[in-house]
C-alpha cells in the first residue's frame, strides 16, 4: 500500500499528495527496464547485423532486468549521446545509464546522479596514423586533436599538454562517428578518448592498420552505471546486479556451470545463488535474483571475454579489470 503523505499549502491547509512510485516499481509495472546506451560504440553497445544491441554495457542492463524482472530480454535501450546522456537519466527516460561514463567527482555530486560500481576500468589514450612513425604521445607538440564534446577528455587533453609543455589544436565533434570520419578524412593526426572506445574505431576503420593505439595512457577512466539519486533500493539493485557478477566469477559459477553450482555446499556460492537467505527480499525481488544474471547474462569474465576479450575482436587483454586476486582491481563485496 502506497504511503500518503500531507502536503501544508498557505495557513491551516492540508492537501494529500500520493508518494511517487519507485523506479523498481515502475519498471515492474512497464513490464521492462529503460536502460541508457552508446549508440554506435562496438564492444560496448551497438547494433548488431540483426539489429540487437551487443556489448558489454548492454549485457550490464540486461543483467538488471534479469535481476528485476527475471528475464535478461525486458530491456528497452535508448540510444543517447554523450550530450544528452544526463538529462535522459535526471529527466526519467531511462531507468538505468550503461553508456561508458566516467564516474567522476562533479558527476556524482552535481548532476543528481549515483554511480553503482565500476563495470571497465579504462584511461584515455590517442590514436594516429601509423604512417606518422610517432612512437609516444610526447611526440604530438602542435598537433591537431580530434575528440568528443560533453566528454571528460576535453579536460584530460588540455591537462596532459599544459603539463608537458606542448600545445596543440582541439577538432571537437559531437558523437564518436563524426571524430572517427574526421580522423580518417585527414582532418586531425591525432584521435583522443578512452582507450576502450579508440580500440573499437580502430575496427570500424576501411583499414585498421592505417592507425595504431600509443602506450600513454593519460588519466583515469572508471566507467559504469549510474541511477537517479534519492532511490536507495534502486540504487542497491543495480550496484548488486554487477557485484553479482564478478562475486560469480570469483567463485568459479558460469553461465555454463550455474546449474551444477545449485548443488554446491559452498556457503559463500549457497548465499549468491540463493539456496542459503533471501538476499533479494531487501531489494524488492526474488531469491533467485543472481542465479538469474548468472543463467541468462553470465558472470563479469562471460560477459567481458565475449564483448572486449579473447572471444571477440577486439582481444582488449583484461588488465586492471582482470579480479583483484588475478592481479587485478575489480572487487565486489561479498554477499551474506
Amino acid at each position: 500500500m502506497k504511503t500518503v503523505r500531507w502536503l501544508g499549502v498557505g495557513i491551516g491547509i492540508l492537501v494529500p499528495a500520493m508518494a511517487v512510485a519507485s523506479t523498481l516499481e515502475t519498471v515492474q509495472e512497464r513490464d521492462s527496464l529503460r536502460c541508457g546506451v552508446n549508440a554506435a560504440q562496438p564492444g560496448f553497445s551497438s547494433l548488431d547485423d540483426n539489429d540487437q544491441y551487443r556489448g558489454l554495457d548492454t549485457d550490464v542492463c540486461r543483467a538488471i532486468a534479469a535481476a528485476a524482472l527475471g528475464d535478461a530480454t525486458k530491456v528497452d535501450f535508448v540510444p543517447l549521446d554523450s550530450v544528452e546522456r544526463f538529462t535522459a537519466l535526471q529527466s526519467g527516460e531511462v531507468d538505468v545509464l550503461s553508456r561508458t561514463t566516467t564516474w567522476t567527482s562533479s558527476r556524482d555530486t552535481t548532476l543528481g546522479m549515483n554511480f553503482t560500481g565500476v563495470s571497465y576500468y579504462d584511461g584515455q589514450a590517442f590514436m594516429v596514423a601509423s604512417d606518422l612513425g610517432i612512437q609516444s604521445a610526447k611526440e604530438l607538440d602542435g598537433a591537431a586533436v580530434c575528440t568528443q564534446s560533453g566528454t571528460t577528455s576535453e579536460l584530460n587533453l588540455s591537462d596532459y599538454f599544459r603539463i608537458n609543455g606542448m600545445t596543440y589544436d582541439a577538432v571537437v565533434f559531437d558523437a564518436p562517428e563524426q571524430s572517427i570520419a574526421g580522423f580518417e578524412a585527414g582532418r586531425c593526426d591525432v584521435l583522443s578518448s578512452d582507450a576502450s572506445q579508440l580500440y573499437a574505431q580502430r575496427m570500424q576503420l576501411a583499414d585498421p592498420d592505417m592507425a595504431v593505439v600509443l602506450p600513454e595512457i593519460i588519466s583515469k577512466e572508471p566507467l559504469g552505471p549510474a541511477v537517479r539519486q534519492g532511490d536507495d533500493q534502486w540504487f542497491n539493485l543495480v550496484k548488486w546486479s554487477l557485484f553479482a557478477m564478478i562475486n560469480a566469477e570469483e567463485l568459479g559459477i558460469t553461465q555454463a556451470n550455474v546449474d551444477e553450482q545449485l548443488n554446491s555446499e559452498n556457503p559463500d556460492v549457497m548465499r549468491l545463488l540463493g539456496q542459503d537467505g533471501d538476499f533479494g527480499e531487501p531489494m524488492g525481488i526474488n531469491t533467485d535474483w543472481a542465479y538469474q544474471i548468472i543463467k541468462q547474462v553470465g558472470n563479469y569474465a562471460d560477459i567481458f571475454d565475449s564483448n572486449v576479450g579473447a572471444n571477440s575482436d577486439f582481444k582488449i587483454a583484461r588488465g586492471l579489470n582482470a579480479l583483484w586476486k588475478d592481479g587485478g582491481i575489480q572487487y565486489a563485496p561479498p554477499i551474506r
